[in-house]
């Protein structure tokens, strides 16, 4: 897919970026790393970032005080560029910005994105966001502290570097944005790894309030408000419940619920690959990827709980009875010899 950002840029005087609600490592690293490479290679232009609070462990990066968390209804930019997000609705706030802009513009690797900008950058097989930025932007002028943005986006979203997309181009840009200078290891450490007592008080609670299901195939586990408000804990402390749980031995699909409000629940979902989660997620109204996708869905935990896992016994079925043809073929083409 050829995409030239300058041309996409050429004319414009005012450009805002922004990122899904709830922002991530590869959201905010998408998002700050582009903000800062506009900023310095095009400094005629008006460039402004938008982002809901950015998570303290993030603030590492420069320019998270640059963030915008509000948004005029009014204001009109001469382009939108989204990063890492599905669908308009998961803009937020910013989601009117995108409405007013000009032209939009949409760089993700969601599959289940449907290219609803003017210009899009979608490539699902892509391990991040913060990858197709790079792909993007002259990486003889990306300076160290762009690299930090991008290299935090990298290395969240594949797992640190352990996910099924990690792809040798993955590990090639991720070599050069090292050698930029920056401390790869002090980045994973302080914004992926290290945890705050509260942050590991509701993994405590989410770990040991988890239930397997389905033959020990699926693992689930659901925080309400009251416990947030015990721990005092934000939604931004929940980040990686759902990995440690999806890392339970025997364990096909991991389910995670927040509450968000009554009869209200964010739900993640991670697969090893037998599983496609965004599949289940978009048939909810959600999105993501075939390992790691998202849903908000109403209704009791229950309610909830059966409805996705519903979806789940479907695809374990399907692949279940492919494996048994398949060994029914390969029985038949060993009599046949």
């Amino acid at each position: 897919m050829n995409i030239n950002l300058n041309e996409i840029l050429r004319g414009k005087s005012r450009v805002a970026l922004g990122g899904h609600v709830r922002p991530d490592g590869d959201c905010v690293g998408s998002c700050l790393g582009l903000y800062m490479y506009l900023k310095e290679q095009y400094p005629e232009m008006e460039t402004d970032v938008y982002l809901e609070n950015v998570p303290e462990a993030y603030r590492l990066i420069h320019c998270t005080d640059e963030v915008k968390s509000e948004a005029d209804p009014k204001e009109v930019y001469d382009l939108f560029i989204c990063l890492d997000c599905g669908d308009v609705k998961r803009l937020g706030f910013a989601g009117v910005l995108f409405e007013n802009a000009k032209e939009t513009f949409c760089i993700d690797h969601h599959v289940s994105n449907g290219a609803f900008a003017d210009h899009n950058y979608i490539v699902p097989d892509a391990s991040s966001s913060s990858e197709l930025v790079y792909r993007l932007l002259d990486s003889k002028k990306i300076d160290k502290s762009i690299a930090e943005a991008l290299y935090m986006g990298i290395a969240h979203d594949t797992g640190v570097f352990q996910y099924s997309c990690t792809s040798p181009e993955t590990m090639e840009i991720a070599a050069d944005l090292m050698r930029k200078g920056i401390d790869g290891s002090s980045i994973i450490d302080k914004t992926y790894y290290e945890k705050t007592y509260i942050q590991n008080q509701i993994l405590g609670r989410a770990l040991l309030e988890s239930m397997l299901i389905l033959d020990g195939k699926c693992i689930i586990s659901v925080v309400r408000k009251k416990e947030m408000e015990f721990f005092q804990a934000v939604p931004a402390d929940l980040e990686g419940i759902v990995s440690q749980l999806r890392q339970t031995k025997g364990v096909e699909v991991a389910m995670f619920l927040h509450e968000l409000a009554p009869q209200e629940f964010k739900v993640s979902l991670r697969s090893r690959g037998e599983v496609d989660v965004s599949e289940i997620a978009s048939y909810f109204g959600g999105g993501g990827h075939v390992r790691a996708a998202g849903v908000t869905m109403h209704g009791s935990s229950h309610d909830v709980i059966n409805n996705i896992t519903g979806r789940i016994v479907l695809q374990l079925d399907h692949r279940a009875s492919e494996d048994v043809e398949g060994e029914a073929a390969e029985s038949d083409q060993d009599a046949a010899v």
